[in-house]
């Protein structure tokens, strides 16, 4: 099996990324980590951001962005910007409420991603959607908003599972990885412990095994994307052990 790379979402340090960007993206490239994922610029430019990354050997795992970026005008803008990157993910990582109050409401906001979904398959980019814990709690319909949207976009909208947020949710990851095979290009590395809300990857209660076997055979996936939220250390302390602890385990 392919071994896959691991990226860092830089949202797990955002702080400290807002303060130095060109110092974290140093540190985390020392760390061992192979890519990112932005939340969120930090007001450089987007040829700033290139040099930053070829100077450390990193490459571009995603970006997280709202889904206006993707339509109207906005959308040439967006692509540029993440041609230049380098980057081919654009992931909404949430939706107003009115883009998911009902079955409906997924339905159609399906059908934007769709649309979005076609006009970048000529450049050979994606866009995507990034869960949190209410796409796993059910509509009125019974149906699951998670399943809603995925059972209604084309294969080419990547499904960024994020393993923790979906256990806040009650969901496992593993069922939702069977059912729409092919689809988790990019996946969130995230803990998940009843017990423990500072636990770091390994410390919980995720059975990464089953995933990572998922992941590497049926999943189609392109990157690991550790997130780190919460903080036993200092973030970056954090982001370190997590990549350490993965390494671990073999990945």
């Amino acid at each position: 099996m392919a071994k896959i790379p691991i990226a860092l979402q830089l949202y797990s340090v955002r702080e400290e990324a807002a303060k130095d960007t060109a110092g974290v993206l140093a540190a985390v490239a020392k760390m061992g980590y192979e890519g990112v994922e932005f939340a969120g610029y930090y007001g450089h430019s987007a040829q700033d951001l290139r040099k930053m990354l070829d100077d450390n050997g990193l490459k571009v795992a995603g970006t997280h962005i709202g889904l206006d970026t993707l339509l109207g005008d906005e959308f040439e803008k967006t692509v540029e910007f993440n041609q230049i990157l380098g980057n081919k993910f654009l992931i909404v990582p949430g939706l107003p409420p009115e883009r998911t109050a009902s079955a409906d409401a997924w339905k159609q906001t399906a059908e934007i991603f769709n649309e979005i979904a076609e006009k970048l398959k000529p450049l050979g980019m994606y866009t995507g959607y990034h869960n949190h814990s209410m796409e796993f709690k059910p509509l009125e319909t019974g149906e699951l908003p998670w399943d809603v949207f995925f059972g209604n976009t084309v294969k080419e909208v990547v499904m960024q599972f994020d393993v923790g947020n979906a256990m806040h949710g009650g969901a496992q990851a593993a069922p939702f990885l069977r059912k729409y095979p092919g689809r988790a290009l990019t996946i969130h590395v995230k803990e998940f412990s009843a017990t423990n809300d500072k636990a770091l990857i390994g410390e919980g209660d995720v059975n990464w095994s089953e995933i990572f076997e998922l992941c590497e055979t049926i999943g189609g996936t392109q990157w690991y994307i550790v997130e780190q939220e919460s903080y036993a250390y200092p973030p970056m302390q954090c982001v370190e052990l997590c990549l350490q602890k993965l390494r671990a385990m073999g990945k």
